[in-house]
């Protein structure tokens, strides 16, 4: 049997310190890294999607950043036509492709050529659907499916209240419209022998401060900005990537004069510690994963020091 080429994908929530890691272990793997980030891959979109900076982008090569427009429809076909060649012309050059993310699903349609395991399924979200159901009616759900997933929306019939449960679920508990999973196949072989390492949290607390944190030095760093530029050019309006995006469509209504901008900076925060959340059931999916705990005792473990633990026990396994 042939053996399979190595990779290393870097997994976690949101603000849990990927970008660091993944430069820290190019650095010690001779590696360059890859985004899975599904809202990176756009142009324009830096300080909200937290983007490795440019400083960081030159300590080691980076790929799949700002690479189309954020007009585009992206599904995850497309970015593993594109990732999977560069991963592949690194290997050739006799270095370790490194995926780093928070959109598990990206590297996954990387991995497996005809298709990916099961959608996870969560009865307590579940539940919360069915009493919509029953209080609001089947018109209610299918107005939030439309929202997050207009594909599967526009698929399902609207009084068909199991397939559209189905759907937001699978929304709720991996961030990923259920249309991306639509036409893949469980069960298949992975392309390249990956490990994955996902960076926990043992306090949730940490976590969400981080979070918090990170939207304040995104709001310093000109977010605003960089968002009206894109509402501007017509690019946060009606399904377009953007206007879904968590860090872009919480400022709509502040455009429109419908809250405050300080009313629109807090939803940015509450989605993205809800989208957190969702990584972490997300990552859950992957039992082989080599787990590292990116805090201690209440506290941030160094960059350094988790990057050491990370080649130590790769070298054991």
């Amino acid at each position: 049997m042939e053996q399979k080429q190595k990779i290393l994908g870097v997994l976690g929530p949101t603000a849990s310190g990927k970008t660091a890691l993944a430069i820290a272990l190019a650095q010690r793997l001779y590696g360059e890294v890859i985004s899975n980030d599904s809202m990176q891959i756009y142009k324009g979109m830096l300080i909200g999607t937290a983007a490795p900076t440019k400083a960081e982008m030159e300590t080691v090569p980076h790929h799949m950043i700002g690479a189309v427009s954020p007009g585009t429809d992206f599904s995850c076909a497309d970015y593993a036509a594109m990732a999977a060649p560069i991963a592949d012309e690194i290997l050739s050059r006799g270095k370790l492709p490194i995926f780093c993310g928070g959109t598990g699903l990206y590297l996954d349609a990387v991995l497996y050529e005809s298709g990916l395991s099961h959608s996870p399924g969560d009865p307590m979200v579940r539940a919360a659907f069915e009493a919509v159901a029953l209080e609001k009616g089947a018109d209610a759900l299918h107005q939030l499916l439309a929202v997050v997933d207009p594909v599967s929306a526009a698929a399902i019939h609207p009084n068909n209240v199991r397939r559209m449960i189905r759907a937001l679920e699978i929304y709720e508990t991996t961030g990923i419209p259920k249309s991306q999973f639509d036409g893949l196949t469980p069960g298949a072989q992975a392309k390249y022998d990956c490990t994955r390492v996902v960076l926990s949290f043992s306090s949730r607390a940490l976590l969400y401060a981080r979070i918090d944190q990170r939207v304040d030095e995104m709001m310093e760093a000109g977010l605003l900005a960089e968002v009206e530029v894109l509402y501007k050019a017509g690019l946060l309006q009606g399904e377009s990537p953007a206007a879904q995006a968590i860090g872009y469509k919480e400022f709509l209504p502040y455009f429109a004069r419908e809250c405050t901008l300080d009313a629109a900076v807090e939803a940015v925060r509450r989605n993205t510690r809800r989208y957190a959340k969702r990584q972490i059931t997300w990552m859950r999916r992957y039992p082989d994963a080599l787990e590292v705990q990116a805090d201690r005792h209440g506290q941030m473990r160094s960059t350094g020091e988790v990057a050491e633990e990370v080649c130590q026990r790769l070298c054991m396994a």
